[in-house]
């Protein structure tokens, strides 16, 4: 299992990388987070400022494009654009999911959001969906960003990625975007899907016996809400 920031990270043998950018911008929004006498509005913005931080590089190597030619006030010129035949899709896993996904379109307006809600049960600490608006089945050739605030435990995220390959998906489509992870989903992804990226704002070493990352940010769903 690879860790490191864009500069510094390889591929591990079997393809699964956990990515934290070296950013400023993304540490100062990390730092938001973790303070507990941040406000929820304040909370909720800088969670979508991360999203739309993490989702840019995230995709920094992994988006379509296409090379063609267009006549600009001056002049022909030859150039290179986002190629939209290659569908770029985001899942949120509602409810923490739609803070850290509010700010994408604003980097790619042309995405398309699917939306699947999962909760956690706070004694077994196993998923249950209560709502999955998944296609039928995704597009051939289409780019997903899945995107999860917390990878605790990692029960939530596996059950996810298997629920997106049930619809279509392979390893190669997903990429996944998270606030904060800690070892114990970590592995258990690479377990489940070895081939797959993670791209995170920080790495904490420690999830208590409530499933919580420590020392973490505390429940990103009810502190984006205020609920």
């Amino acid at each position: 299992m690879e860790i490191g920031s864009h500069d510094s990270a390889a591929a591990s043998t079997d393809g699964f990388k956990v990515i934290v950018p070296a950013h400023p911008l993304i540490s100062h929004w990390v730092s938001v987070l973790r303070d507990q006498d941040t406000p929820s509005h304040a909370f909720r913005n800088a969670m979508g400022e991360l999203g739309r931080l993490l989702m840019y590089e995230a995709t920094r190597d992994w988006l379509p494009t296409t090379v063609r030619e267009i006549q600009s006030p001056m002049g022909p010129a030859v150039v290179e654009s986002i190629n939209h035949m290659e569908p770029i899709i985001i899942v949120p896993i509602l409810r923490a999911g739609l803070a850290l996904a509010e700010h994408v379109t604003s980097v790619l307006p042309s995405t398309r959001t699917f939306h699947l809600g999962m909760a956690r049960d706070e004694r077994t600490l196993q998923p249950s969906v209560y709502l999955n608006k998944l296609p039928n089945r995704f597009p051939e050739g289409c780019h997903i960003l899945l995107m999860d605030p917390m990878l605790a435990t990692g029960g939530t995220v596996t059950a996810a990625v298997d629920l997106l390959k049930y619809h279509g998906a392979e390893i190669t489509q997903i990429r996944i975007i998270s606030a904060v992870v800690a070892p114990p989903a970590l592995k258990k992804l690479h377990r489940k899907f070895p081939g797959i990226c993670v791209y995170t704002g920080a790495m904490d070493q420690n999830v208590n016996e409530k499933g919580f990352i420590v020392p973490g940010l505390g429940d990103a769903g009810d502190r984006s809400y205020g609920t």
